[in-house]
């Protein structure tokens, strides 16, 4: 059965980002430390066209997330290009050719043009919120998942919707102390532990929704 799904690098004090985001800097102060941990996975490297990488529990574990995945949906800030009316010249923070592989629905509140790019992704904007969204994006992948890519205000907008089916928390020992907070305002889940993997360099926690 297809699902809709989510997966997120989270500090132990519940942040996806540090402070003082921006344009030059889009994870915030200290934010990258949330990823560093994925950086040298084999499985990652591959999704960026890249070779070498470790073979290990970490790359097994970003291999599955990104399987059986048949569509995305992310939010305008996640996209990038800052607010406002879109700048045309912006195609997202990838290149060329975003690992994304698949159609990726982008919530926006300014009308834009679908971007086509290289190796499959076509950015389509929905400016009709979040369930209409999910509608593209389920149609899109047929009998596939449907995966919430972020950021934050859009998950949390999905889980306190509830029209998220399951939660992948990537648990880093990093110690934020501010900055963009998860698991606020999405009301009162019920989320039942489905999974627990363990690293030297993070925790994978997997969740399903109950409703």
């Amino acid at each position: 059965m297809r699902s809709v799904t989510c997966q997120l690098a989270v500090s132990l004090d519940g942040f996806i980002a540090g402070p003082n985001q921006s344009l030059e800097n889009p994870l915030g102060e200290g934010g990258m430390r949330l990823h560093e941990w994925v950086f040298s996975t084999a499985s990652w490297r591959a999704q960026h066209g890249l070779d070498g990488g470790e073979h290990n529990t970490d790359s097994e574990v970003v291999a599955e997330s990104t399987q059986g995945v048949g569509a995305y949906i992310m939010g305008r800030k996640m996209f990038g290009g800052g607010e406002g009316a879109w700048q045309e010249s912006w195609t997202g923070w990838w290149g060329d050719e975003p690992p994304y592989h698949a159609p990726v629905f982008v919530l926006s509140h300014h009308p834009r043009q679908p971007l086509v790019m290289q190796g499959g992704t076509t950015f389509t904007f929905v400016n009709d919120g979040i369930e209409a969204a999910l509608e593209l994006a389920r149609a899109a992948a047929g009998d596939q998942n449907v995966a919430i890519a972020g950021g934050a205000n859009t998950v949390q907008q999905y889980l306190a919707a509830g029209l998220l089916d399951e939660l992948h928390l990537h648990l880093v020992p990093v110690v934020l102390g501010a900055g963009e907070r998860l698991l606020v305002d999405v009301g009162n889940p019920m989320l039942q532990p489905t999974q627990v993997i363990a690293s030297p360099a993070v925790t994978h926690l997997k969740y399903r929704v109950v409703r």
